[in-house]
Formats: C-alpha cells, structure tokens, sequence
C-alpha cells in the first residue's frame, strides 16, 4: 500500500484560490462582481481571444490563465453607450457588441445565456440599472441587483473620497471612475504611516504632491529591508509625466498605477485598505 502511493509522481502546487483572489484584489483594487469565460475582439480588427475575465467595479480584466495573478489587459466600460442583442453564432455561442465611446467591442460566452448573464452585469455596472430581460432567471436577476447597490455605495465613497481630497486642497481629477483606489488624499508622512502599519493592504499610495498641484506616488518596497521611495507625478492637463531614470508620460493617473505594477511585474501592488470582507471565487 505504501510501495503504490510513493510511486505516484509528485504533484506540482497550485496557488491556492484565495490567494490568487487576494492578489487579484490588491492590484486591481476593485470589488469583484462577476468572472467567467469570454472571448473577446477590438473593433473586428483581430481574432477572437478567449480570456478568463473578471468584471471589477466598471472594468473588464482580461487574464490569459483562469489561475494568473495579473491580468494581461483591461477594458474600461465606464463609456459604453448601448450595447446590442445577444445572439447565438454558428456555433451556438452568444455574441454581442458593446458600443464604447472610443471603440466597439465584440463579446462572445459559452451560449446565449450565459451571454445575456454577462450584458446584464455589465449594464447594471454602467447603467446603474438592471435590464427588463424576461429571460433571466430569478437568481440572476437577485445577484444583479446586489451588484447594482455594490456599485452604488462605491460611487457614493468615490464621491466622498473626491470631497475629502477638494477640501485637502489636492489635485482635481477630470472623472471619478478614473480615479484609482489606491488615491488617498494624504501628506507623505501619513502615507508612509499607512504603508508601513498595513502591509498586507498593497505596497503603493497616490497621493496628492506638496505643491497642492501635481501628485505623487510613495512605495514601500521589500528588498534586503523595507525601502520607501517617493515620486512626483505631474499633471500636463492632458497626460500625467512621472520622472523615472528616463521621463515616462502616460494618458491617465490609472495608467500611470498600471505602469508601476506591470514594470515590477506585480511586486508594487495599490494600496486599498480592507474596509470589508469580499466573498472568495471559485476556481
């Protein structure tokens, strides 16, 4: 009996599912509110591309392996405008299209009603509303309305988060669902307090600079011992610049998080304080 178990080979660990939901959460910093397959195309140009996906707040992320810490993409659905009818393909997979203001994109799920699923998250999401869709079923339609007041309760401390920061005398941001989870409006002694005290809430704080004008980004990054950095951040009007070993100008303050995770490949991950408990996905 024992001869026949030492002859199994050896198995290889798996991140355990919690974790990866937990590190998910840290760089994303965004509520999860639905996840499954989904083969995605931009603008008819490409291939469809099959993605495990995850809708967070009003943000698709596209990761390339159901279990893959980081996404490989994000698509930004705060724009979307009309998104049309889910229909079956030729092979039987339900396809739809949602109309953003910069793009149109081409969605496809497993069958047409798991499609109509994913486009009714997504309008409650973007829309703030659940669609009169006679064809979903009762607890569908109960985990969209809870989606719906998740979504509404975020937007409400969005609006306090930019009150706060008004009255802090910090930068303006042009919208809030632009704004980063991560953005606290904090001196940089009180960021560093707040690195340091909450270590397993991220690594990386946006902050507004001490001109009042401009921001800046503090990390606390592990190495042969904590290291704390500091990097300014400044608003064109347009772009934002961060002064690195070489001048980097990126579109938004969003872009400009993503840049500092995906270039130290997931070790600087956004602050977000665990202000509650998130339900674990099933892997």
């Amino acid at each position: 009996m024992l001869r026949g178990i030492r002859e199994h080979p050896e198995e290889i660990p798996q991140p355990a599912p919690r974790r990866i939901f937990q590190e998910r959460q840290s760089i994303t910093g965004l509520p999860l509110y639905f996840q499954g397959y989904l083969s995605v195309r931009h603008s008819r140009c490409q291939e469809f591309r099959v993605y495990w996906t995850e809708l967070r707040g009003t943000m698709l992320f596209l990761y390339d392996d159901k279990k893959a810490p980081t996404y490989s993409q994000k698509l930004d659905i705060s724009t979307l405008t009309s998104a049309t009818n889910v229909h079956p393909d030729e092979n039987g997979s339900g396809q739809f299209i949602l109309m953003l203001s910069n793009e149109e994109v081409e969605l496809k799920a497993n069958d047409c009603e798991c499609g109509k699923e994913w486009k009714g998250f997504i309008l409650a999401v973007t829309k703030l509303s659940v669609p009169p869709d006679e064809s979903l079923l009762p607890g569908q339609l109960i985990r969209m309305h809870e989606v719906l007041e998740k979504e509404k309760k975020r937007r409400i401390m969005l609006n306090n988060c930019s009150s706060a920061s008004l009255n802090s005398k910090s930068p303006p941001s042009s919208t809030l669902t632009t704004m980063p989870a991560c953005f606290y409006a904090v001196s940089w002694q009180e960021a560093t307090e707040m690195l340091e005290k909450n270590p397993s809430c991220g690594n990386l704080i946006l902050r507004p600079s001490s001109d009042s004008k401009n921001y800046a980004i503090t990390i606390r990054h592990k190495l042969d011992a904590p290291c704390l950095k500091h990097y300014k951040v400044m608003s064109t009007g347009t772009s934002y610049i961060v002064e690195l070993e070489k001048r980097v100008t990126l579109p938004s303050l969003q872009d400009v998080i993503d840049y500092f995770v995906t270039q130290t490949r997931g070790k600087l991950k956004p602050f977000v304080m665990q202000t509650r408990t998130a339900e674990d996905p099933v892997f």
